[in-house]
């Protein structure tokens, strides 16, 4: 444990300040691709019962538009947050007809790419610029890419704990400056320590043999159907996920918060020739956004983002650059297939214990870091339960398990802190879960599938619909009560009238629309 992670701790224990803790917010998004009775993905479009995808503050669509995503609100409690997450799948369920959510990260079977459908959102500016850019995606990495599914956990620390960390650690600047920076040495630790993630809650260790459609692979057969690697964690995060060669250009640099958007500017605004090919339009057609490495920041695929609440039309980097950072998202999370809500609470628990931590541990800045972090990451996601793997710490080998150990042990200080404050055992309780996945590699998620799919006869279609139609049982047989009943159809109903009020009251060309979105941030 470094100096600086004790002070904190020591800090944060004092009567007079353990109270900011209660002020953390936590929320969650699940994605999960709507599929048939045969394991197909849907055709249809967006049930018109949930509300649009564009207005709606709970259920949207992701790229695909058979890929929902749930949103919860940011709450104190993370239990609360996943109350409200069980709640909207309980009312999705009431209008998915026979159509059931996907259990897994990996897809379904999937059609010919030119039959998965786009998101679509309706005729405003904005929701045209969601589907272009989408487009685009679609474009530069194929449609199947937009079908993978996965957990992002949002994670705010208060304005009120940064003021406490700056005025006891005596830090110059602004207050807004101060928690910027916090919250970059936040994801410079998370992306050090974040295999520790993927070996304790990795759940895609096998896959649809047809969703390579016949790309080259080093994957082995498991069965007619499926592709696994033996010691695999989560190939979704593995180079065959949603990757980009013109990405591997990229430099995007997480020192601080203007060097974060200056590298990504650049992302966004350098052309690259394989798009200019294909230009932004076909006669009045739009294809994508720009020609450039990336049509917008959001392309640019990280496993974990610093955020801001953005408002409608607003750019993120935008946002970032004017308020600073609010919050951040982890995005590498795999849908856990024994939920049936896609996470659990002992897993949130630790989340928040872990990115406490990060937070309060010491953040060097070092190109050297970023290299290990991503080699240690990517031998997690395709060997992490290799008997005696090692991982490379400080320029050292060093066993994975042996390292994970260490990594507990200092994760078990903050978990103390979040116990004492609501006097309950849950985060050491969760962490003790942990170290038990370190002294009995069957526990970890990965090794359950694995031994799951063996009653499916290796089958990763039907072990997905196993628990897929186990879950939608659950869903169905537990209606909403009738006022919240009553709560979720006016949402819906409210966000239809929202999105004709937006395509009713624009006045802008969408032409124009897109320069002056893409040029509001320099």
């Amino acid at each position: 444990m470094s100096d600086l992670l004790k002070r904190r701790i020591a800090l944060l224990s004092n009567p007079e300040h353990i109270a900011v803790l209660d002020q953390n917010l936590h929320g969650i998004e699940r994605e999960a691709l709507r599929v048939d009775q045969q394991n197909r993905l849907s055709s249809l479009p967006h049930p018109v019962g949930l509300g649009s995808a564009l207005m709606h503050p709970h259920i949207t669509t992701d790229y695909a538009e058979a890929l929902l995503e749930f949103v919860t609100n940011a709450e104190p409690d993370i239990a609360t947050a996943l109350d409200e997450l069980d709640a909207v799948h309980r009312f999705a369920y009431q209008h998915l007809g026979d159509e059931m959510l996907w259990s897994q990260s990996m897809p379904c079977g999937l059609p010919a790419e030119p039959e998965i459908d786009i998101a679509r959102y309706g005729s405003s500016n904005i929701g045209m610029l969601k589907h272009v850019y989408r487009r685009g995606l679609a474009l530069r990495y194929g449609k199947s890419m937009q079908c993978i599914a996965g957990i992002h956990y949002n994670f705010s620390l208060s304005e009120k704990f940064w003021q406490v960390l700056q005025t006891h650690e005596h830090m110059p600047g602004s207050a807004r400056d101060f928690q910027s920076a916090g919250y970059f040495a936040l994801i410079r630790n998370f992306r050090r320590y974040s295999w520790l993630l993927m070996y304790l809650f990795g759940a895609s260790p096998a896959l649809a043999t047809d969703f390579l459609r016949g790309q080259p692979h080093k994957l082995e057969r498991l069965s007619d159907d499926t592709l696994y690697l033996p010691y695999a964690t989560s190939l979704r995060m593995s180079d065959l996920g949603y990757q980009s060669n013109a990405q591997s250009a990229l430099s995007i640099k997480f020192d601080d918060i203007d060097h974060y958007i200056q590298s990504l500017n650049e992302g966004v605004g350098t052309p690259f020739p394989a798009y200019e090919k294909l230009g932004t339009k076909d006669g009045d057609d739009w294809l994508q956004l720009s020609t450039n490495l990336l049509q917008i920041e959001n392309e640019y695929y990280s496993t974990i983002r610093p955020k801001r609440v953005i408002g409608v039309g607003e750019r993120a980097l935008g946002a970032l650059a004017a308020r600073g950072v609010q919050y951040v998202e982890v995005r590498c999370l795999d849908v856990d297939p024994f939920e049936p809500i896609g996470i659990s609470l002992e897993t949130s628990r630790f989340m928040n214990a872990f990115l406490l931590f990060c937070a309060l541990e010491d953040s060097p800045t070092s190109p050297d870091q970023c290299r290990w972090a991503n080699d240690n990451f990517s031998r997690t996601v395709t060997h992490g339960r290799q008997p005696n793997l090692t991982l490379c710490k400080d320029g050292v080998p060093v066993e994975l398990r042996t390292w994970a150990h260490a990594l507990l042990q200092q994760i078990g200080a903050s978990a103390v802190l979040l116990d004492d404050r609501t006097n309950s055992l849950e985060h050491g309780n969760a962490l003790a879960r942990q170290y038990a996945k370190l002294e009995d590699i069957t526990l970890t998620p990965s090794a359950r599938v694995l031994e799951a799919m063996q009653q499916s006869d290796n089958s990763f279609a039907a072990f997905g619909m196993r628990q897929s139609r186990s879950h939608a049982a659950g869903f169905r047989e537990r209606p909403l009560p009738q006022e919240q009943q009553r709560l979720f159809e006016q949402m819906a109903q409210e966000s239809i009238a929202a999105q004709a009020a937006l395509e009713t009251e624009q006045s802008s060309s969408f032409d124009a629309f897109v320069e002056n979105y893409l040029g509001s941030v320099g």
